[in-house]
């Protein structure tokens, strides 16, 4: 494994650590910050798309299988968000997180009062839509994707946000809050393998009868963003549902699969190419086991964190008792947090427009102008 990839273990570790030094608040305390916070704080970047959003929050659970991670729990219970093309506004904006997440994943209530582009339940445009499953970074919630969810729901995608549960703090109804168990671990193929199976239960449910939402499952992909985007590309070998994937800065844990992987794939890294030129080694093993349309986007100027919404969080709250300032040129680089959102939802939702509608997007060629922060490599 590359020096970079080592680095980026200490630094997630380092980080992972921070989370769950802050702790879980009290039941009393939880329960006075159950709510979002009324003061209105910073609002997220406005997606580019012409479409209303809707939101709304599914809990699920998977009895086919015992929970991995807490023993004695015969099932696996998870959490989702999803946005969707609305006909209207519902008039009722979506939290982006509620008080009590918010204290036990950064230590401050403050990210409750950050405010969203979508509305709670609001009724969902006619007509079967692509859809986008997301996968969050390990030890961070699905919250930390909303930016790239809402955008690429304006644009006309159903979106869902998948947390795994026990690898994140995570809230479920009623203000029940789970504790990050495996935060004080580091991801590994377990992990992933896992991860593919709670992605192909959402799907199980998006997709069957009775889901409520205008769900097209013949054209879907997942993107995630650190194991998240790992997760993605391991469920696209093993999942035929899965038409594309994108793994946006995540080191691959499992070995290849036997077979090429012929669908579509996106890796959007930061910081690459290296001082020395030199593309991390372990994309660059998987590489050469992609064999249909691939592209390989490096971001020098971005960081780890740079493609979810901690970046943008980090420049508009005080997190530095949760992320140490010595850790910003690794989580980071020396991108703004509205550039990166941009650079992100640009080349995904492209992505998601040429191998889900059959869009063209000269943007995936080659260089472009208006991103010369972007870079192809081609090892």
């Amino acid at each position: 494994m590359s020096p970079r990839f080592l680095r980026l273990a200490a630094a997630s570790l380092a980080l992972l650590g921070a989370l769950v030094v802050t702790g879980v608040p009290s039941a009393a305390a939880a329960s006075a910050e159950s709510d979002v916070r009324t003061t209105a704080g910073p609002e997220l970047p406005a997606p580019a798309g012409a479409l209303r959003i809707g939101s709304r929050a599914l809990h699920l659970k998977d009895t086919s299988r015992p929970d991995p991670w807490k023993p004695g729990k015969d099932f696996r219970e998870l959490m989702a968000t999803v946005w969707y093309p609305a006909v209207s506004s519902s008039g009722r904006a979506a939290p982006f997180m509620s008080a009590q997440l918010s204290t036990a994943a950064f230590g401050t209530d403050a990210l409750s009062t950050v405010r969203t582009h979508s509305t709670v339940d609001a009724a969902a445009l006619p007509g079967a839509r692509p859809l986008v499953v997301l996968s969050p970074g390990y030890g961070m919630t699905r919250v930390s994707l909303t930016s790239l969810g809402e955008e690429l729901a304006s644009r006309g995608y159903v979106v869902a946000a998948l947390d795994h549960t026990y690898e994140a703090f995570v809230e479920f109804p009623g203000g029940r809050l789970e504790p990050c168990l495996m935060c004080t671990g580091q991801g590994n193929a377990d992990v992933v393998r896992s991860r593919v199976k709670d992605i192909g239960f959402l799907l199980d449910q998006l997709t069957g009868p009775g889901s409520g939402l205008p769900v097209d499952g013949s054209r879907i992909a997942v993107v995630g963003h650190a194991i998240g985007g790992a997760s993605a590309v391991e469920t696209l070998s093993e999942d035929p549902r899965v038409d594309a994937a994108v793994n946006m800065e995540g080191t691959f844990f499992t070995e290849p699969p036997q077979e090429p992987v012929s669908r579509p794939v996106l890796l959007l890294g930061a910081q690459w190419p290296t001082a020395g030129g030199t593309p991390a080694a372990n994309w660059v093993e998987r590489w050469g086991g992609l064999a249909g349309w691939k592209r390989w986007l490096s971001v020098p100027s971005a960081g780890h964190l740079s493609f979810s919404d901690a970046h943008w969080l980090y420049e508009h709250f005080d997190l530095s008792g949760v992320i140490p300032p010595e850790l910003e040129p690794q989580l980071f680089g020396t991108l703004s947090g509205d550039r990166a959102t941009v650079i992100t939802r640009a080349y995904v939702g492209a992505f998601v427009d040429r191998h889900l509608r059959g869009v063209p997007r000269p943007l995936l060629d080659g260089p472009c102008a208006a991103f010369p922060d972007v870079a192809f490599v081609r090892p």
